[in-house]
């Protein structure tokens, strides 16, 4: 299914398939893995598109470093794995890995053409954090907990006992990181799909903040969802990013208010 590259130094999981001309690279969330992204999307962007995914420092098959969790490092592993593969590609990030997308869309933009993201942020203070403040779940029968840490045992090479290590290491980077104003974010000229849940741990007002921040951007509310919401709305998210990235930028409409003024935003 999927097979381990040097990637800035680092053995990484990353696994290819799929068909097309252009790639998608998807970008899996914190504590998660690329399977998580690769369920509800593999086979419908793989009709059109080239997918790929790979698991991070620390998540899924790919092992941890001692150092701490950056997002800096993420967007620095996201064009590693875009320059192994050898074109710009298509950004698909969830939680994390939307993190990860905006910070390499803004260091790396001609390696990425559009960019989707689901459940992200730009700063830590537009995060919800209640109820993932500790480990106490795994020993108190927390459903997201448990599942979590199976998902981790099962994968990880530094095997279940690393796992509070990780978890640490997470939590420490949610509460401190991104740190991203709407003036940095007004220079990132990558077309971008803003994606949340309507009961999102991303507030509402943060994702706004995002969409209005970014020039060249386009917004969508999954109604009746979560922060897991590409796994909530599979078909529907699906359809939002398939439409998104074979769409005209800026798109056309038949009222346009914000985009009316030079053809943007």
């Amino acid at each position: 299914m999927g097979e381990h590259v040097e990637i800035n130094g680092h053995r990484t999981w990353l696994h290819r398939s799929g068909a097309g001309e252009r790639t998608v690279l998807l970008l899996h969330g914190g504590m998660s893995c690329s399977e998580d992204m690769l369920g509800p999307f593999e086979e419908p962007l793989g009709a059109s598109y080239r997918v790929a995914a790979f698991d991070r420092i620390g998540h899924g098959y790919t092992g941890d470093t001692d150092g701490p969790f950056h997002y800096e490092s993420m967007a620095d592993e996201v064009i590693g794995v875009i320059e192994h593969l050898g074109a710009p590609v298509h950004l698909v990030g969830w939680s994390d890995g939307g993190i990860a997308a905006l910070l390499a869309s803004r260091k790396r933009p001609d390696l990425v053409d559009r960019q989707v993201l689901i459940g992200a942020n730009f700063h830590n203070d537009g995060v919800i954090l209640d109820g993932l403040d500790g480990l106490d779940g795994l020993d108190e029968g927390d459903d997201a907990m448990r599942l979590m840490g199976a998902g981790y045992a099962q994968r990880s090479p530094d095997g279940p006992e690393h796992f509070p290590v990780v978890y640490e290491k997470f939590m420490r980077l949610a509460r401190t990181e991104p740190t991203l104003t709407t003036s940095d974010l007004a220079t990132i000229r990558t077309p971008t799909l803003v994606l949340a849940g309507d009961d999102d741990m991303i507030t509402l007002d943060h994702t706004l903040a995002l969409y209005d921040a970014l020039p060249e951007s386009q917004l969508a509310i999954v109604p009746g969802s979560s922060h897991a919401v590409p796994l909530e709305r599979p078909a529907l998210v699906a359809s939002l990013i398939l439409d998104f990235l074979a769409g005209p930028v800026p798109p056309r409409t038949f009222l346009p208010v914000r985009r009316a003024v030079g053809g943007g935003r």
